[in-house]
């Protein structure tokens, strides 16, 4: 299922595209969308590394030498996170411990039966989710991962509805899509999730079943699609041992 949501990801970046790639399964997206449909697309990194090549060997953190190593650039943080400011940065992936009906995140607390558990917390989340021009989130499709309002509003997404962004002064973006372990939620013009897809394999009930909210379907649902040759050698080739795609 992670290469499913690694190819899932990599088609939502465009050729030319400035993108925040991060960690994990977006990490790997990049490069899939490098090597098939988007050869001149741009990887950002929080920590200040631009890269117009993936690193040329799988790396762990983004600090790791071989992502420094022969990258377009290495500036500080403040270098690279100002190109969202000026509205340069096309996509950003993210991922959040919850994420609501309206594509807002949440990456600072949870609470259950058990009480409170505290998370990191933003990071850089905030900024790529209020200033790119779009972003798109990856997590678990759970019930308590998808709940109908996200119990600590961490990153924006429409906040409760289609003009919420910009009623508090946010100038552009939003979420373009939520891609889960069961399936592909994008988000329309009135800022609410519907599903898109469904990942192959899963069926409808369990979608909706294991969704905190009551999850629009359009008319036209489909499968996602499979994991084409070039996407999957693309895949393997750079994460051999399964590191992030297991």
């Amino acid at each position: 299922m992670n290469e499913l949501m690694v190819c899932g990801a990599a088609r939502e970046i465009r050729d030319g595209e400035l993108v925040f790639v991060g960690m994990r399964l977006p990490l790997i997206a990049f490069v899939v969308a490098k090597k098939t449909h988007a050869p001149n697309a741009v990887g950002l990194f929080e920590n200040g590394v631009i890269r117009s090549t993936p690193a040329a060997e799988l790396i762990y953190t983004m600090a790791d030498p071989p992502n420094l190593l022969r990258a377009t650039q290495c500036l500080d943080m403040l270098g690279v996170m100002s190109l969202l400011q000026s509205g340069r940065v096309h996509l950003g992936f993210l991922g959040a411990a919850e994420v609501d009906r309206f594509g807002n995140l949440n990456s600072t607390e949870v609470r259950s039966q058990s009480g409170l558990t505290r998370l990191p917390g933003s990071g850089g989340a905030c900024d790529i989710a209020s200033l790119a021009q779009r972003f798109v989130v990856l997590l678990e499709h759970k019930k308590e991962r998808l709940p109908e309002r996200v119990s600590f509003l961490t990153s924006p997404g429409n906040g409760d509805s289609a003009g919420w962004r910009k009623r508090v002064g946010l100038p552009r973006g939003g979420p373009a899509a939520a891609i889960t372990t069961k399936a592909v939620l994008r988000f329309g013009e009135d800022g609410e999730a519907c599903l898109a897809s469904l990942h192959p394999g899963v069926e409808l009930d369990d979608v909706l079943a294991n969704t905190g909210w009551k999850l629009r379907v359009v008319d036209d649902l489909g499968q996602t699609a499979e994991p084409a040759a070039a996407e999957l050698k693309a895949i393997r080739e750079y994460d051999k041992e399964r590191f992030w795609t297991k």
